[in-house]
């Protein structure tokens, strides 16, 4: 007899699905395809001289690099999290080595986060649209979605308001150049939406990926600076997770939550039933390269996908066809498209990829309820302009059809 593996499965299993953008990050590798859609850096601006010289420098010493290779605590590399309280004193948050963990990625916070917050039926409090690989953490944990509609400076306060009434666990909200429509929440907005999650006990889950690839405009304090800000600059009310993919380089799968340290205590704990601790060597090498190169780094990263988003608006600009309307990030890795009503961006996508060797995401992949069918996600970030501007041509080119 053998065994029916889909009755051994547990029933959360149910809620597990594949990544539009995990499928479609392996057509990146055909050089006749023009690829909008992994939301991924650029190889080309990966520090690399800075992690050469991290790892000569370790294992010029054999202390140090025995150290590296060893089992570390689950916290975290120390000096790693010390850094990382450092940087978030730079937002007047004071922030203890109590209150962060390193995780494996900012996705395995989101993912530790789920299993420590959501059981089967609890209401989750997300924006339409919002983050696939958070919708993609949070669902094994059998949560029903409240999902609320944005516009220019964020999630609509009355509709966050009315769903507040119905007790959610939490609020998910990438509050700068959100993945995937590249909105930025106004600091009014973070403001009120901290007042109204306060008032009804719910907490706020921020996901900060991208907050540091500002292109335009002034830099906006993070939802959990101002929540410090309420409390002694103390972390009360948010759950703050960072990462250094999107800034340095997303092999090391480094990233890492700050949070009130008993919810930071809660998380170590699954941190050691999960994985022990993220890999040592990667935070020993992250930490040196860090403390040499970060501010200059990111400077380097601003101007360079800055050059890029604005060579998809322009290119938008000038091949668009009436009926097309897109978002104009003030920075990350993102441009929203909205086709007419009735367009199917699945089957757009198929025509796109057979017809004019273009990719991106549908946009329904971003919705909860699988609403957002004539959406689109663009990224331009590993993309050189040149190409943006013949991949966009292309695009539009089968957009005429749609939007005629």
């Amino acid at each position: 007899m053998t065994v029916d593996w889909a009755h051994v499965f547990a029933g959360r299993v149910g809620g597990m699905s594949a990544s539009e953008i995990r499928e479609l990050l392996k057509l990146v590798d055909r050089p006749e395809i023009i690829s909008f859609a992994g939301g991924i850096p650029d190889p080309d601006f990966f520090p690399t001289s800075a992690i050469a010289r991290a790892y000569e420098k370790l294992f010029q010493s054999n202390a140090g690099a025995g150290g590296a290779l060893q089992y570390t605590i689950s916290e975290g590399y120390t000096p790693l999290r010390e850094w990382i309280c450092a940087y978030m004193g730079r937002h007047a948050i004071k922030a203890g080595l109590d209150e962060v963990v390193v995780t494996s990625g900012s996705q395995q916070g989101l993912e530790f986060i789920g299993k420590l917050l959501i059981g089967p039926g609890d209401k989750i409090l997300v924006t339409r649209p919002t983050y696939l690989g958070a919708l993609q953490a949070f669902s094994p944990y059998e949560p029903s979605y409240l999902s609320v509609p944005m516009d220019e400076e964020g999630p609509e306060l009355a509709a966050v308001e009315a769903a507040l009434e119905q007790k959610p666990k939490f609020l998910y909200l990438v509050p700068d150049f959100q993945n995937p429509n590249g909105t930025t929440v106004s600091l009014a907005r973070r403001e009120a939406l901290l007042d109204l999650c306060a008032k009804h006990g719910v907490p706020i889950v921020e996901d900060a990926a991208y907050t540091e690839l500002r292109y335009d405009g002034e830099p906006l304090p993070p939802i959990v600076a101002l929540d410090a800000a309420r409390n002694g600059g103390k972390i009360t009310n948010v759950i703050y997770c960072g990462s250094f993919s999107k800034t340095m380089v997303p092999a090391f799968r480094v990233g890492w939550i700050n949070g009130p340290a008993e919810v930071i205590n809660r998380l170590v704990l699954m941190k050691q039933a999960g994985d022990l601790h993220t890999s040592t060597i990667n935070q020993v090498i992250l930490h040196d390269v860090v403390s040499e190169i970060f501010d200059a780094h990111i400077r380097r990263l601003r101007v360079a996908y800055k050059e890029r988003r604005d060579a998809m608006l322009s290119a938008l600009e000038e091949f668009a066809p009436e009926g097309v309307t897109w978002t104009k990030p003030q920075g990350g890795m993102f441009v929203w498209i909205e086709l007419p009503e009735g367009t199917d961006g699945v089957a757009l996508l198929e025509r796109a990829i057979r017809e004019a060797n273009v990719a991106f995401v549908p946009g329904s992949a971003f919705h909860a309820d699988r609403s957002g069918k004539n959406t689109l996600r663009l990224s331009f970030s590993a993309t050189n302009p040149q190409r943006i501007r013949e991949g966009i041509r292309r695009l539009t080119g089968l957009l005429q059809t749609v939007a005629a």
